[in-house]
């Protein structure tokens, strides 16, 4: 009879390989998960988009109906730069009407508020003839750019001013929402200012009518003296 010894630890070592083997595929998923996180947590990685659809027909020029992984989609497909440079002119365009345009002339909403709080001032109109407080012109877009001064490939002197795509496009977002907010205080302020000029006229033509009134003496003098 042949005595065979079985080792012991022989499941023991099966077990911590077991272990060694699990706990090393689940320190590599976790480094694959951290890297993957790495990449998708910035939000300025150019990362590529299937806009391909299938049975597509056009609604605008930048928007489509048709199928796509069997789904009914629309889809809005624009060039970025076609978007900033829509979402500055819109932005521009909506501080111009709040606070005006000196190269052009224009006064704005701020400007018809400041000459009708003028008028409001004006010792005709019962006031103290100085200006009433207005609030300063604030505009939102005075953002001083910070250049990089250097040199570039052609050796000439140059200044680089650099912004990722997404902050500029939320900066002018909140810049747009400021100023629909500002536009539409400026409106209803220039609205009230107007009534009141408007009320204070009426009570300056009928004072003065009054006063006209008083000062008209009894009778018609003219018919007075021929009858003498």
């Amino acid at each position: 009879m042949f005595n065979v010894k079985v080792s012991r630890k022989t499941p023991h070592i099966r077990i911590l390989n077991e272990f060694s083997v699990s706990a090393a595929a689940l320190l590599a998923a976790g480094l694959l998960t951290l890297s993957l996180a790495g990449c998708s947590s910035n939000p300025h990685k150019a990362e590529e988009i299937e806009t391909k659809i299938d049975n597509k027909g056009q609604v605008s020029g930048d928007t489509t109906v048709g199928v796509k992984d069997g789904d009914m989609i629309v889809q809005k497909k624009v060039l970025m730069n076609e978007e900033l440079r829509r979402l500055q002119n819109d932005v521009y365009e909506l501080e111009d009407r709040v606070y005006g345009n000196r190269k052009y002339g224009s006064k704005g909403l701020y400007g018809v508020l400041k000459e009708c709080r003028a008028d409001l001032s004006s010792k005709a109109l019962g006031g103290t003839g100085k200006l009433q407080w207005t609030e300063p012109v604030d505009r939102v877009t005075d953002k001083e750019e910070e250049f990089k001064i250097g040199l570039d490939d052609k050796k000439q002197l140059i200044g680089v001013s650099e912004e990722f795509l997404k902050d500029r496009i939320e900066r002018f977002k909140q810049y747009k929402l400021v100023l629909q907010k500002r536009q539409d205080e400026y409106e209803d302020k220039v609205e009230v200012c107007k009534a009141e000029v408007k009320s204070r006229q009426a009570d300056a033509a009928k004072l003065k009518q009054e006063a006209a009134k008083l000062g008209q003496p009894m009778g018609n003098t003219s018919e007075s003296s021929e009858s003498n």
